[in-house]
């Protein structure tokens, strides 16, 4: 079992998750005929943009409130190699943080359920000037507080 990247906090909702399904694209491998090491961040992609167009929280939600929320830092454990066509499921998790930030976590699996890569990234919470947000901004608190009430199904 792998340790999780972000811990469950105490008295903090359950993660936030859902799974995208696709085949690996000719373009994703190497001349060796596996998924490039590079491709993995746009497999993680397609999942946290599913996931934040599902709950309302996609880049498109925080750019028309003039929140930014660029990536600050992310981290990749490959397990087992993808090949061209393999069917695959990108898991996303979104996991509560007090902070102005939103920690994803990411399980890629090949069509056997076997985990091929995992990782996480952080995305940091920004106004329009670019300044770190050091509390929730408006409209992230309130999504915030429906995850808490349990409205996020």
């Amino acid at each position: 079992m792998l340790k999780p990247y972000f811990p469950v906090q105490p008295e903090a909702p359950a993660p936030l998750r859902l799974t995208v399904r696709r085949s690996v694209r000719f373009e994703e491998v190497d001349p060796l005929g596996i998924v490039w090491h590079g491709r993995y961040p746009s497999f993680f992609e397609d999942a946290r943009v599913a996931l934040g167009e599902r709950y309302g929280i996609g880049y498109m939600d925080f750019f028309h409130r003039g929140i930014l929320a660029p990536i600050k830092k992310m981290h990749l454990d490959y397990h087992r190699p993808l090949r061209f066509q393999d069917e695959v499921t990108i898991e996303g998790i979104l996991y509560w943080s007090a902070a102005a930030r939103l920690n994803h976590a990411f399980f890629i699996r090949n069509a056997a359920g076997e985990l091929a890569t995992s990782g996480y990234t952080v995305q940091m919470l920004l106004d329009g000037e670019q300044n770190v947000f050091l509390v929730h901004p408006p409209f992230y608190q309130e999504f915030c507080a429906r995850w808490a009430a349990g409205e996020l199904s």
